[in-house]
């Protein structure tokens, strides 16, 4: 269920920016960012965090048209308090608020199956606020999890257009803005991996590495993205359908071509990892004749064409890699 309603901001006072030091602030982030050209629309994804607000802010005096979508899933008690926050730093810039109000059933995987409905409910060209941070923390949870090239590249800079800043900037702009930003208890809950790494794994390895090693893993993910963009290129004119076609091509390429084929068939965003391409590989060489590949899903070969299956309903969930 998936309802919206738009709060406007045209009769809302904008807020004055022009202090020396917050202009001076302002303009050093914009220089690593990637927003659209000046006055084109940018439709922001606001949680009432300090990031997303950041980026609301910083997308409306880069001179794009802003719209602030905010996704309220009503999990916690108090999150009627963060339409406030949203709409009420919103209104400062003159901005209009659309709130998406999603229903997310209590239950197993509650943390992904909101994620979820958070990314159907916004506009598919929605701007995300996440930081070199979350870049950070995204590759090695990808690594934890096996993931193979795609998921090592982390985030592409395309709807992350603040992604070069450090989330210790987005919380001093909040601050020099006077803004009131939502503390969200989850983000502090040992339950979810991306907390232990935050909390727990990054601040070991600093230790250890003696140095803030975010950048290093962001410039890691940059270097795994243009090994995948390289490939992706060779890969592009492949049939992954044609089993002789990928087991004939060198591995990674092969490997690139099925991956691709998988997110589009399964709507997946998540490629499969690199022992669930070795099983898909096997299958196209004539190794083997069917493997299972991710959340229910099966690739089978009939002859010389590859199909992807399917999961019954009764597989329909099951989140792990086999």
């Amino acid at each position: 269920m998936n309802s919206e309603h738009r709060v406007g901001a045209d009769d809302v006072e904008p807020t004055d920016l022009a202090q020396p030091e917050l202009r001076r602030l302002i303009a050093t982030l914009l220089e690593r960012c990637t927003f659209p050209e000046d006055g084109e629309t940018a439709s922001c994804a606001v949680s009432g965090g300090a990031d997303s607000l950041a980026l609301m802010v910083l997308a409306h005096e880069s001179g794009c048209r802003v719209t602030a979508h905010h996704v309220h899933h009503a999990i916690r008690p108090d999150s009627d308090n963060d339409v406030h926050v949203v709409t009420a730093a919103a209104e400062t810039l003159g901005i209009d608020v659309v709130v998406h109000r999603v229903v997310v059933e209590p239950g197993a995987n509650l943390e992904s199956r909101a994620r979820a409905a958070r990314h159907a409910a916004l506009p598919r060209d929605a701007l995300f606020g996440h930081t070199a941070d979350d870049q950070a923390e995204t590759i090695l949870g990808q690594l934890l999890r096996g993931a193979g090239p795609v998921g090592l590249a982390g985030m592409a800079a395309e709807r992350h257009p603040i992604l070069n800043l450090r989330r210790t900037e987005t919380e001093e702009l909040c601050r020099q803005l006077g803004l009131q930003v939502v503390q969200d208890p989850s983000n502090a809950d040992p339950r979810f991996r991306r907390n232990r790494i935050r909390h727990e794994v990054l601040p070991l390895l600093n230790d250890v590495a003696a140095r803030d090693v975010v950048p290093l893993l962001v410039r890691a993910g940059r270097h795994q993205r243009q090994v995948v963009e390289l490939l992706d290129a060779a890969s592009g004119s492949l049939d992954a359908t044609d089993a002789v076609a990928v087991s004939s091509a060198e591995p990674a390429v092969g490997a690139m071509a099925l991956r691709r084929w998988w997110r589009l068939v399964t709507g997946s965003p998540y490629a499969p990892d690199e022992r669930a391409c070795l099983r898909m590989m096997k299958v196209a060489r004539g190794e083997a004749i069917a493997c299972d590949v991710h959340d229910g899903w099966r690739l089978v070969r009939h002859q010389q064409v590859l199909e992807l299956v399917r999961p019954s309903p009764s597989d329909e969930g099951r989140g792990h890699l086999r």
